[in-house]
């Protein structure tokens, strides 16, 4: 009953999406539109799917020196960084082409965006250093378990 439901409701929002597509942008618009989505697709199928899995296999190949808080902190990072690359994008690609009004687009988010990958491995680099140390710490500690 609940799976029966959850279809139904995903169908009515796929028929929402689809009329409000179709309301709201121009027929012109369409297969830019659809290009889009078609690249979205295959850069997440091509790129960001095979390099989260393939860093997931060779963090879990490099033994248990490893923790699996460290390997999901880098697939996050590599996922939050390949959404906002994503998000950028389309904004450098309209301010290359020059934008109409130049206070459409006025910062450099070439730039900006480097600086957010610069800034999320670093932080990446932290917490995983932080999450790597409290379990090696953890793995030092005399077990409280008496015989």
């Amino acid at each position: 009953m609940a799976r029966s439901v959850l279809v139904a409701v995903g169908v009515l929002g796929l028929g929402l999406g689809a009329y409000v597509l179709v309301d709201s942008v121009a027929l012109r618009r369409l297969p830019g539109l659809a290009l889009w989505i078609a690249g979205a697709i295959v850069l997440h199928d091509a790129v960001i799917s095979p390099l989260v899995f393939g860093l997931g296999v060779l963090t879990r190949r490099a033994g248990h020196r490893v923790a699996g808080s460290v390997v999901v902190t880098v697939q996050a990072t590599i996922v939050l960084g390949s959404l906002m690359t994503l998000i950028v994008l389309p904004a450098i690609a309209a301010q290359r082409q020059g934008p109409r009004n130049p206070t459409v687009l006025p910062l450099d988010y070439a730039a900006n965006l480097g600086l957010f990958w610069l800034i999320l491995a670093v932080a990446c680099a932290a917490v995983s250093l932080w999450f790597y140390l409290r379990t090696r710490r953890a793995n030092q500690r005399p077990s409280r378990i008496q015989s």
